[in-house]
């Protein structure tokens, strides 16, 4: 989309894919939406169907062209996580429960005190793991043979 690198990254993310947002500032303020896409370089979010704008699109080999309306990232200041309870935006605050379980929960002024859960999308994988060994990966064989010697004792222990 053209944006340059953000100058001063947020370290710590507290807003997440799937995230039910809220947006506080631009042209669709006050309307809520699940996040999309996180681009941590350049401190932006994209929310689902919010934020369009017009994209002119050359005619190519094997797409046609045209203007079509495509989601354009918000800066991560523009958003705030709702509360589950109120249906309100609020502020994302770290605790750790009576069983030593990390959790978010809402805070701020007008915020319930609930517990945020992750996204249940967050679970699934982006680039889904290779079941078949690429070109770089070493045979199971030669990884034995180099790890494990049986005559010299060397390797894993008797079980």
């Amino acid at each position: 989309m053209g944006w340059k690198a953000a100058e001063k990254l947020i370290r710590h993310w507290k807003v997440l894919r799937g995230d039910n947002v809220m947006i506080i500032r631009g042209k669709d303020k006050g309307e809520s939406g699940l996040i999309k896409r996180v681009i941590r370089s350049q401190n932006r979010v994209i929310v689902e169907g919010k934020n369009l704008v017009k994209k002119h699109i050359k005619q190519g080999e094997g797409h046609t062209g045209g203007i079509f309306s495509v989601e354009a990232p918000l800066h991560v200041s523009n958003v705030q996580v709702v509360d589950p309870v109120t249906g309100k935006p609020c502020k994302i605050g770290y605790k750790y429960l009576e069983d030593g379980t990390k959790v978010r929960y809402a805070r701020g002024m007008y915020a319930s005190g609930a517990v945020i859960p992750r996204p249940e999308i967050l679970k699934e994988r982006r680039k889904p793991r290779p079941t078949s060994p690429g070109p770089k990966d070493t045979p199971i064989e030669l990884a034995q043979e180099k790890t494990y010697d049986e005559k010299a004792g060397i390797g894993m222990p008797d079980l």
